[in-house]
């Protein structure tokens, strides 16, 4: 993984299916909760259009985010919150696992929100890692 990516892409070897029970199951063992699962698919369908699967995976661990809205100064970093797993299927039929690589978007953020940032954004690698393999 390059660290001045802002957005990781990596191949799943499963199913959108199966890839987001397995990054839902592998979170839960490191204690992130698991607020939402948004279907695209399925909320574009009602609209009229149609596009392949592409599910996003809310996870949400307060340890880290508790640190960053204790204090005022860090909410702004809320709207990074909850923390965002892509999963998808391209034209090629294969399916992808996308996450931000957040640790490259804290410059001028409070010594707070970066830490809690860090780690967040490193068990979130750690998550799909075991899932789907290095990133």
């Amino acid at each position: 993984m390059s660290t001045n990516q802002i957005i990781i892409e990596h191949v799943s070897p499963f199913n959108v299916e199966t890839t987001v029970e397995k990054l839902v199951a592998a979170a839960a063992l490191k204690e992130w909760q698991n607020p939402a699962i948004h279907n695209l698919q399925q909320s574009l369908a009602k609209a009229g259009k149609e596009v392949r699967p592409v599910q996003v995976i809310e996870i949400c661990k307060p340890e880290y985010s508790g640190k960053m809205l204790e204090k005022s100064d860090e909410r702004v970093v809320s709207v990074m919150m909850p923390c965002r797993i892509s999963v998808y299927q391209k034209e090629d039929g294969k399916t992808y696992v996308a996450l931000l690589n957040m640790s490259s978007m804290t410059t001028g953020m409070s010594a707070t929100a970066v830490e809690a940032i860090k780690g967040a954004t490193d068990e979130s690698f750690d998550i799909v890692k075991s899932v789907i393999g290095d990133l």
